[in-house]
């Protein structure tokens, strides 16, 4: 919801500085700041989306190894398993189902 929120926050940044540019005059002072925010909010934005993936809720394929690591996931509470794929150095994080053991 927060995403949705700061895409939109950006795209008005945006909307703001076409309309700077038709307006004209002292608002076109403006039109720099409005570009670079809208546009940095927005690729910033769709970077996380891209570099950060969701919890998984099944396990990966038998090439990924367990690497023993757990922890509380800060966004959801959840207990979270790492896997590691050796081939290409990739992680990936399992919600882990079943009771917790001490850490």
């Amino acid at each position: 919801m927060l995403s949705v929120a700061l895409y939109l926050i950006g795209a008005l940044l945006l909307v703001g500085a076409a309309v700077a540019l038709l307006v004209g005059g002292a608002f076109l002072l403006f039109t720099p700041q409005l570009v670079i925010g809208g546009v940095l909010l927005i690729v910033g934005l769709a970077i996380e989306r891209w570099r950060y993936k969701p919890l998984s809720e099944t396990r990966p394929d038998q090439r990924w190894t367990d690497t023993g690591e757990r922890f509380v996931d800060p966004e959801t509470g959840k207990l979270t398993a790492v896997y590691f794929d050796p081939a290409n150095g990739e992680r990936h994080y399992i919600i882990v189902r079943g009771p917790v053991t001490g850490s």
